[in-house]
């Protein structure tokens, strides 16, 4: 099969290789995919460039953890009537050398989703790692119906699905965007003000919005940047609110003001689809398989690249600002 590799850390134009590999056969409890999509995520670049958190130790990394495909045959354990199914995965490459960059993979029958007919290959490649995160992040505090939430980074992969997932469980959902197609994107995707973070006055925006005295309007923030964003943060959040972030590129040992966040009995949740439990996993792999059944999901699907412009497409996702999820084409 054709497959996509690195083995050693590095930029991706120096060390992505792409060949022919033995396919895989499905183990117990497995099932063997045909990848028609490969998702590419932050997560996946920091880990090729040894910049990510996540250990790498295999001599051979196929890497990606998302994907979408179909299921072509099944290890012992796993029923035979998955074979021919369609499916989107997830953590594809968590704890194992081979992810979704390749025309195969075998991985644990759980982390092959059914898709449902009326959403593509390439938008359920588009899940996985954004869409759990979000829903982590959105609900990890509880019910929203009724609360204002803030989304920073509102177009962004994990933003724009948190923001329909908290919109149509009954929030108002304010986000930040970077320009005009952003603002757009995330208006469509269910919120009620978009704020251009990089000619507004995100505070003033907010308090004008909501029309409260004190500028503290927010009851939950969904948060993509925490050391650059907390300084605003805690100008909109009101006392009892609470701050769900799940990156901080700016800086992954920011200050904590303690004094200020125990004024305002705010909660600090921190979240990391790969390390979340089970039931995390089980109660956003439901809701996003079931928004999918009804057709409620938009999909941002940003470029497309062939396999063998694996390395572009790490590329495009290190430049940031792609207009969607940037995808590996394998079918």
């Amino acid at each position: 099969m054709k497959a996509a590799w690195y083995e050693r850390p590095g930029a991706a134009r120096a060390v992505l290789m792409v060949g022919e590999m033995p396919r895989p056969e499905p183990g117990p409890g497995e099932v063997l995919v045909r990848v028609h999509a490969s998702g590419v995520n932050p997560s996946d670049t920091k880990t090729r460039s040894g910049s990510g958190a996540r250990p790498n130790p295999w001599p051979r990394t196929v890497p990606h953890q998302d994907g979408a495909g179909v299921v072509e045959a099944v290890g012992e354990g796993v029923e035979p009537a998955r074979i021919g199914q369609r499916v989107w995965l997830y953590e594809a490459q968590l704890g194992r050398a081979f992810g979704t960059a390749a025309e195969y993979v075998a991985l644990p029958a759980v982390q092959a989703v059914p898709l449902p007919e009326n959403t593509s290959f390439e938008e359920g490649a588009a899940l996985g790692v954004p869409a759990l995160t979000a829903h982590r992040c959105v609900f990890g505090g509880g019910p929203v119906a009724g609360q204002v939430l803030l989304v920073t980074g509102g177009a962004g992969a994990v933003g724009f699905y948190a923001i329909q997932f908290a919109a149509q469980a009954g929030a108002r959902v304010l986000a930040t965007v970077s320009n005009a197609a952003q603002a757009e994107a995330a208006l469509a995707a269910g919120a009620v003000l978009a704020i251009n973070r990089r000619e507004e006055d995100v505070p003033a925006r907010v308090a004008s919005f909501c029309g409260d005295a004190e500028g503290r309007g927010i009851d939950r923030v969904i948060d993509v940047n925490f050391a650059a964003n907390l300084p605003d943060l805690l100008r909109v959040l009101k006392r009892g609110g609470s701050i769900a972030t799940y990156a901080s590129d700016a800086g992954v040992e920011p200050a904590i003001p303690f004094r200020q966040l125990m004024n305002l009995n705010a909660r600090l949740d921190f979240a990391l689809v790969y390390t979340m439990g089970e039931a995390a996993h089980r109660a956003a792999i439901a809701a996003t398989t079931g928004a999918l059944a009804r057709g409620t999901l938009r999909h941002r699907i940003g470029p497309r690249f062939p396999l063998a412009r694996i390395a572009e497409a790490h590329e495009a996702v290190e430049a940031g600002g792609a207009p969607g999820k940037v995808l590996v084409m394998l079918a």
